[in-house]
């Protein structure tokens, strides 16, 4: 479980994606590369961006599966939920 205040990080990045800021949400993901949900967020938001080599990247670092969920708003909110519970 990541540290509460990257818990927040995680969730306002999640949120800002579903709301189509993926950039912004890129900038909040980026400095916690050290947790593996941010890196599953992080592999979310390449798969948006079209960057499938870069998102199989993330996706490895999280210990995710790119291909288990092909709709990428489906994913966030999955993860979030997985965050919320």
């Amino acid at each position: 479980m990541p540290h509460p205040a990257e818990h927040s990080e995680l969730i306002r990045a999640i949120d800002l994606a579903i709301a189509g800021d993926w950039q912004a949400a890129h900038t909040l993901v980026d400095p916690l590369e050290h947790d593996q949900t941010a890196c599953w967020i992080h592999g979310c938001l390449h798969k948006i961006e079209g960057d499938e080599a870069g998102a199989r990247h993330w996706y490895r670092r999280s210990r995710q599966f790119y291909e288990s969920f092909p709709d990428p708003r489906a994913e966030l909110i999955a993860i979030k939920a997985a965050l919320t519970y």
